[in-house]
């Protein structure tokens, strides 16, 4: 049977399991599209890696979804965005390609003089990309970056609450926080499963809490329209999800995470 262009899922790829806060999005916002998502986790996390690493480490992973065959691509993660997003458009010029950055555009177009904290991994923060990207729109906001390794690995393991997260929390964001702080950015995919204990912790309904998953999802869904490639009709997709770290219990964790946001594989 021959497969057109339109019946090829979309391809998400990610270190790990984060790039799930991303497909959720997605999947609301193209629900008759298939899914198929990569998460790397046997090479997580890639944040703290050099990036020729990263960006070979994304090759690699997209090569294996291209071998499949996908329509679209979502790189999933910030920090493979930051390193081989504008190279894969490069070498890939006909393939529907997005990549995810924190959300500090919508953050400083809110902001009404408060503090904003971006929180992200270490090399993130690092790269040339990252500092372009708060260069061009934090203007005279008061704008924090606060790197945050290993804060990911607790999405990984699947502990999304409790004492051990609280402890992280004071250890690397308390000493931020101001009487106006007004907006923490999620700048990793990942952060966005830890967004109930974070706002628990920092038990003020004033801060807001906002992330790039919505906004990529929807850019997603652009490209692939501008293409012709979104499926039409009023059928449901279906996602497989697969992982490099066979060994583990990185699946189930990823079905649960997909479940408690309404997703059922």
């Amino acid at each position: 049977m021959i497969t057109s262009d339109k019946e090829l899922p979309v391809g998400f790829m990610d270190s790990g399991l984060g790039g799930l806060s991303v497909l959720i999005e997605a999947v609301h916002e193209m629900p008759s599209e298939d899914f198929l998502y990569f998460g790397d986790s046997a090479n997580a996390p890639y944040g703290t890696k050099p990036q020729e690493e990263i960006r070979r480490l994304t090759y690699d992973v997209v090569r294996l979804l291209l071998n499949r065959g996908i329509k679209g691509l979502a790189v999933a993660c910030n920090t493979a965005t930051s390193a081989a997003v504008r190279s894969l458009r490069e070498d890939y010029p006909g393939l529907p390609i997005v990549g995810i950055e924190p959300a500090i555009k919508p953050a400083v177009e809110r902001n009404k003089g408060g503090r904003i904290i971006v929180l992200a991994t270490p090399m993130t923060i690092a790269q040339e990309k990252y500092r372009k990207l708060v260069e061009r729109y934090k203007g005279g906001t008061d704008l924090v970056s606060v790197p945050c390794p290993g804060l990911m690995e607790f999405v990984e393991e699947g502990d999304l609450g409790g004492p051990d997260l609280d402890r992280y929390f004071e250890e690397h964001l308390e000493k931020y926080l101001t009487p106006d702080t007004e907006t923490i950015v999620l700048g990793c995919t990942h952060y966005p499963f830890i967004r109930d204990r974070l706002r628990k912790y920092l038990n003020n309904g004033g801060i807001e809490i906002i992330d790039g998953s919505l906004g990529t999802a929807r850019e997603l869904k652009r490209r692939l329209e501008e293409k012709g490639l979104l499926r039409s009709g009023e059928r449901k997709g279906k996602i497989i999800m697969e992982n490099s770290d066979r060994g583990t219990k990185k699946l189930e964790r990823g079905r649960i995470l997909l479940e408690r946001a309404g997703i059922i594989l």
